[in-house]
């Protein structure tokens, strides 16, 4: 950094001699640090100001005043001091001098050049600084070597206590005896792990003994704890069998605790590989304030306002409190702005900046001043060869700056430019850094020769076609289309409250754009040197007209009931944010460079080009590394944090309320003319809470519905892709063109999944299997769409989830409620009917926007082939990311698509058809795949008629449990059967495989339960095991034995435990319910039954929860076992102050964000609005949270993992594969495929210690520190935590190898 300082010292400094700035009246202790050295004939000198070392010449009187006092205080020590070390280390401060105690709390800054560059040093130093020969007082040497005696007793005496404290522990342990009787508590009542009461005779010896090793301390913990819980069984005359037993098991833990203590000294000697840095949370929580310091300061720059923004920067350095949170990044973005413009003296500035404020200049630092170097022709070659060795002196590589930098448009070519200058044939590195793959995948990666991917049935010039479309669409951020009532044919009416609407939408147009200018005024007269931040830089980085547009749109979409206006806020600040971040990229001039890299990355897409042994983000990466010229594709902008977002959007939704208006007579001549606002602010109350609402003034609400407008605006990201998404090849770059896109979705707010995301360096098999779901081109059913279309238009269908039209809605009642003609009950039971009514209404209205959105959207996609980009949630749980419409929707949007690619049925295919068909009936689900077969072809007939006469014939479709999936099933039947040769009929139809009751299965195989495997399809068989009605058929038992003996409520349920009743509980068991929530699941079933006696219903739920509790621990114990080991694995590591990570088989990290909730309140002229933050990481965990959540959220990420291996396997054979979670989709083709490879990823996922590994893993991150020695709750509660992690539930003798023989495993 110095060599910059030199370079420009004559334009940046200030002329003033150095020695002048030395002769301010300072103390002898300090003018000893001050003092000039000179490196390369450049003079670097201090930075203080006469000022500054005036304040530091008077804050060390101050300190010597104070001084005295602390003498007083240390001779107060040396009286009361009980303890011989006490009392030394009081001895030890009383012997510090004066003079060196002064100048350390002066803390005073000196400019040194040592050999190593590493800038300014203060204080003593270290022992690592240089060895240079240094002026000391002589009076600092003496008290040195005064000190030196009491530091020797200090350590002595320090080492004769930690020897007593060893001793101590070691007659604990082996003196200790269990009790005769003793009881668990509550919250351990699973594992060992208390501490018990010992009275030991044997005195302290002060002789020197070995430290006891950590497995002999945590074995005869582990001994003593396991006899304890013997019981009364273990008494002083125990019999030798007992003996013999106990020492077995002694000998057991002795063999597990070697093995445990050999885990923990490789992980304190060296990193786990696997495991991603631990400092999520810490870097979380130093870095949730900085990034709104940076988007403040990115978007003033991005605006142009480049004195404003030097100012903020000064503004942020000067207060010392506020530099505290600046990382160097923040500086760089100046140093970016500086090196466009090439003022290399500016950049200079900025490193002095950096070194006053304690930081390290990193690549981007460096990356700057290169650019700005190769900016400038008539920069020398000296100083870029002295600036790299400095980066060289720092630890930085000229490789790593091309590997890791983001650069904007032409920064590259500029900072290689500078390099060869200086190096003449330097190369940057273009081979990419080996990746680790997890075992797991290993073979899959490292082994290809019979991998065939598949490819697009689209021509390379058609997918580059395709990429252009859905470009131009993301440019403009929005789309608009036709609504599917646009079909209802125009009157009159429609045709004016249309042409009124417009009219009005102009004039609000005017009057917001006149506002916005105005408020933006007002904003920018704010002081720049003020460190406080305001909206205006935000207000900024759009065109004016974009703001009103988004104003605009909102309105037009706002539900008459209104929305939360922390909900409207957030959504106006995201589309903000979208717009900033699509232009960003179009001016670092990203748009061309990507047009290039799309158009050869269809070469391993299109069927018109030769195969490819590469994977979609390894082929990307390939192609980068060849066009490495011009800007980084990777994200490099800052997100906005949501505090941010939420209040520029409400500043918005403020501007709206104060400026829309209307006037009163517009809908009605009668009335008096005034103007009225369009938009209210009022407040409701949800959930007990009183939330503030924007709702539409009802003149306007009417006027939408007369005119029923025939065209509906969408942000781009809701809508489908029409081309294949852009490969995730890293955190920071997939799915989406130029709108930014999440690979994880958090909470809002939440930044520690990011922070282990970007730490992790083994994503690629989680980033590949979202890329081939990803993939998966869809088309519409276009003659499916139509007759939806026509009931959607008509009055809908509630049998069918068609939701009828607002006409459909009742009617609100009306009455007075002064009139005194009704008695105070009656009043009552009305208002709950107004109440009713108005959430009924409003509930259709939601519903049918809903439906509305999904059918506009595919009609608009009818003839397109589309895609649907992926990302994942924190557990690895893959979803699309358009919101409205995908294939995890409801029964009618599933119904609705189709494969794009088609493939012959083959000889199996039709017969899949028809097995496919009977599952979504629902009836066969406890038949054979024969059975079903036969029952497919006996209603053949009611089939073909469904797909001929869907609305006029016998309508037998309409009574399955999915009826327009079960009708599309029936048309791509039909057409089969009737084609000249079923086996060549090329479909398009997706047949699913379902896992049965995935949950357990996956609890099962973790616990080698053979009774819960049975019950779960894991074994074979030849009818297929419902576990629903296996917990059904044990209640039952149940009910009967306790109606024999006189209980009431069991009587009352004869003949009404059912499958239905109990299954939401079963399923929803393995996913963490509690007995609370599996009770009003059940009461809910049992009021749906007409027969039931309601009186009963409390008591009947209460009867019958207990009872499936108790029937599943009785079926599975493995299951049971499991998840209360990791509850109480949860809840221990909470209560120790962290939250639960884990690492998925496939490398993928996951945390739990779920802290102690902290209110946060946010300003606007509208109201306060009380944020409640849940994912804080700097507020203690959760206890409750975090152990409910941990068994259903691991469970989930094994899903997930299983998942991903069968996509990545699918697509190695060639086939296409999507998912719903745990229900895979293909070709009727490549069912038998898929299935064969859905069970060998299984058993490969079960076949990895996946428990073991995950106890290696908390223990490495939680027991490494293990300190005997330490107070004795802290001690006892780490022993505690450590035993309960170190011990693994038991597995049993169910064979994994089975499950690949098992056809109702999926199906």
């Amino acid at each position: 950094m110095s060599l910059l300082r030199v370079c420009v010292s004559a334009k940046c400094l200030s002329r003033r001699s150095v020695f002048a700035k030395c002769a301010v009246r300072v103390s002898p202790a300090e003018r000893f640090r001050l003092f000039v050295s000179t490196r390369d004939g450049g003079v670097r000198r201090i930075s203080e100001t006469p000022l500054q070392l005036q304040r530091i010449n008077l804050s060390l009187k101050i300190l010597k005043r104070v001084d005295a006092k602390e003498r007083v205080v240390e001779q107060s020590q040396l009286l009361e001091g009980t303890s011989s070390s006490r009392v030394l280390k009081a001895r030890i401060q009383q012997l510090q001098p004066d003079g060196v105690l002064d100048v350390h709390h002066a803390n005073v800054q000196f400019v040194k050049a040592p050999s190593s560059g590493r800038g300014l040093l203060s204080g003593m130093g270290s022992k690592e600084a240089p060895k240079e020969k240094t002026d000391v007082p002589k009076y600092a040497i003496k008290a040195k070597s005064k000190a030196s005696r009491w530091m020797e007793k200090l350590t002595l005496e320090k080492k004769k206590n930690k020897l007593r404290t060893e001793e101590h522990l070691r007659q604990k342990y082996v003196k200790e005896k269990p009790s005769a009787k003793s009881t668990r508590s509550k919250s351990s009542s699973a594992l060992p792990g208390t501490s018990y009461k010992v009275i030991s005779n044997a005195a302290p010896s002060v002789k020197a003994r070995p430290r006891p090793k950590l497995s002999e301390q945590i074995c005869t913990a582990v001994s003593s704890a396991e006899a304890v819980h013997k019981g009364s069984k273990e008494k002083q005359n125990a019999s030798a069998k007992e003996g013999k037993r106990r020492a077995e098991d002694q000998a057991d833990a002795m063999e597990m605790e070697k093995s445990l203590n050999l885990l923990v000294a490789q992980w304190t000697l060296a990193d786990n590989p696997q495991r991603p840095d631990g400092d999520g949370e810490e870097a979380a929580a130093c870095g949730n304030i900085e990034p709104g310091l940076r988007s403040y300061l990115e978007a003033l720059v991005f605006a142009g306002d480049v004195d404003r923004a030097h100012e903020f920067l000064l503004s942020q350095h000067r207060v010392r409190r506020r530099r505290k949170l600046l990382t160097t990044d923040f500086y760089n973005i100046m140093m970016r702005l500086w090196a466009k413009k090439g003022r290399l003296n500016q950049i200079s500035c900025i490193f002095i900046l950096l070194e006053e404020a304690g930081l390290k200049a990193n690549l981007g630092s460096y990356c700057c001043a290169l650019e700005c170097m190769g900016r400038n022709p008539d920069c020398q070659r000296k100083l870029i060869t002295r600036t790299l060795r400095q980066m060289e002196e720092d630890g930085l590589s000229v490789d790593d700056l091309f590997r890791h930098c983001v650069f904007r448009q032409d920064e590259r070519d500029m900072v290689l430019k500078a390099v060869r200058a200086a190096q003449r044939n330097y190369k940057p590195p273009l081979q990419a850094s080996a990746a680790q793959y997890p075992s797991l995948v290993q073979e899959f990666y490292s082994q290809r020769a019979d991998h065939r991917y598949p490819k697009l049935d689209f021509t390379q010039e058609e997918l580059q076609e395709h990429f252009g479309q859905q470009l131009r669409l993301e440019q403009n951020c929005t789309v608009t289309i036709d609504s599917v009532e646009a079909a209802k044919p125009v009157t009159d009416d429609m045709a004016k409250m249309r042409k009124l609407l417009a009219d009005h939408r102009a004039q609000w147009q005017k009057v917001l754009l006149e506002a916005l200018r105005e408020s933006k005024r007002i904003l920018a007269n704010t002081d720049p040197k003020n460190y406080r931040l305001n909206l205006y830089p935000y207000l900024c980085v759009l065109e004016d007209r974009e703001y009103v547009d988004i104003m605009i749109q909102s309105v037009a979409s706002l539900p008459p009931s209104g929305e939360s206006l922390k909900i409207l806020g957030k959504d106006l600040g995201l589309r903000v944010y979208t717009k900033y971040c699509v232009q960003q990229k179009q001016q670092n001039q990203v748009v061309e460079k990507l047009r290039r890299i799309y158009g050869a990355y269809t070469e391993l897409l299109a069927k018109d080009t030769k195969e490819c042994a590469l994977l979609p983000s390894e082929y990307w990466g390939k192609l980068e590394r060849e066009q490495s010229s011009g800007p980084s594709l990777q994200r490099g902008e800052t997100h906005w944090p949501f505090i941010v977002s939420l209040e520029l959007g409400i500043y918005m939704v403020d501007m709206m309320v104060k400026n829309m208006k209307i006037n009163s007579d517009v809908l009605n001549p009668a009335l008096a003319r005034k103007l009225i606002p369009i938009l209210y602010h009022m407040y409701t109350f949800r959930n007990m809470r009183q939330v503030g609402f924007i709702k539409p003034h009802p003149i306007l609400t009417q006027m939408q519905q007369d005119a029923t407008e025939s065209k509906l605006t969408f942000d781009t990201y809701v809508m489908p892709m029409l081309c294949p998404p852009l490969p995730w090849t890293s955190v920071k770059f997939g799915a989406y063109l130029l709108t930014p896109s999440k690979l994880m979705r958090t909470v809002d707010g939440a930044t520690q999944h990011e922070v282990l995301l970007e730490q992790c360096r083994n994503l690629l098999p989680v980033l590949d299997s979202l890329n081939q779901l990803g993939n998966c081109a869809w088309i519409i059913n276009k003659p499916l769409l139509d007759i939806i279309i026509s009931i959607f238009n008509d009055r809908g269908s509630d049998k069918l989830d068609i939701p009828p039209p607002m006409s459909e809605a009742p009617k609100i009642p009306h009455f007075n409620a002064q009139d005194p003609a009704y008695t105070s009950a009656e009043k009552a039971h009305m208002k709950r009917d107004v109440i009713d009514v108005k959430k009924k209404c409003s509930e259709m209205h939601s519903l049918r926007m809903d439906a509305l959105y999904k059918l506009s959207i595919a009609n608009h996609m009818r003839d397109e082939v589309f895609w649907f980009p992926h990302n994942m949630d924190f557990r690895g749980r893959t979803y699309p990311c358009p919101p409205y419409f995908n294939h995890l929707g409801s029964d009618v949007t599933r119904a609705l698509l189709l494969f794009a690619e088609g493939k012959p049925l083959g000889p199996k295919g039709l017969d899949w058809l028809k097995i496919h068909l009977v599952n979504l009936t629902g009836l066969k689900k406890r038949s054979s795949l024969e059975g079903r077969l036969e029952y497919a072809n006996a209603i053949m007939e009611d089939a073909l008629d469904s797909a001929d006469h869907p609305l006029d014939g016998n309508k037998w479709w309409m009574n399955a449990d999915e009826p327009w999936q079960a009708l599309g099933c029936c048309m791509e039947i039909a057409d089969a059967v009737r084609s000249p040769d079923p086996t060549n009929f090329i479909s398009h139809f997706p047949i699913h495989q379902d896992g049965s009751c995935n949950g357990l299965q996956h609890y099962a195989a973790l616990g080698r339960d053979v009774i819960g495997a049975r019950s779960v399809n894991l074994m074979p068989s030849k009818m297929p095991q419902d576990v629903y009605s296996g917990v059904a058929q044990q209640v039952e038992e149940f009910r009967l034995r306790d109606a024999k003996s006189g209980m009431k409520v069991a009587r009352v349920l004869k003949g009404f435990i059912s499958r239905k009743v109990v299954k939401q509980t079963v399923m929803t068991v393995v996913y963490g319910v509690t007995r609370f929530g599996g009770r009003l699941q059940i009461e809910k079933r049992l009021k749906e039954i007409e027969d039931f006696p309601k009186e009963h219903v409390w008591d009947a739920s209460h009867y019958l929860v207990r009872l499936v509790f108790s029937s599943l621990k009785e079926m599975f114990t493995g299951t049971r076992e499991i998840q209360d080991w990791l509850t109480d694995c949860a809840r221990l590591i909470s209560k120790s102050g962290h939250t639960v990570e884990w690492v998925t088989p496939l490398g993928l990290p996951i945390i739990q964000p779920y802290h102690r909730t902290r209110n946060q309140s946010l300003k606007s002229s509208l109201q306060l609005i009380n944020l409640q933050i849940s994912h804080d990481v700097k507020e203690r965990p959760d206890t409750v949270k975090q152990k409910n959540a941990f068994p259903p959220n691991f469970i989930h990420s094994l899903d997930s993992t299983h998942m991903m291996l069968t996509a990545l396997h699918c697509y190695s054979a060639g086939l296409t594969f999507v998912s719903v979670h745990d229900c895979f989709w293909t070709h009727a083709l490549t069912v038998d495929t898929m299935n064969k490879i859905c069970r060998e990823q299984f058993v490969a996922l079960h076949s990895q210690p996946i428990l073991r590994e995950l106890s290696n893993f908390l223990l490495q991150k939680h027991c490494t520190r293990f300190h005997p020695e330490a107070k004795n709750k802290k001690y006892q509660e780490h022993r505690k935590l450590m035993l309960l992690l170190a011990n693994v539930p038991h597995t049993g003798d169910f064979d994994l190898q089975q499950v690949k023989e098992s056809t109702f495993f999926f199906s």
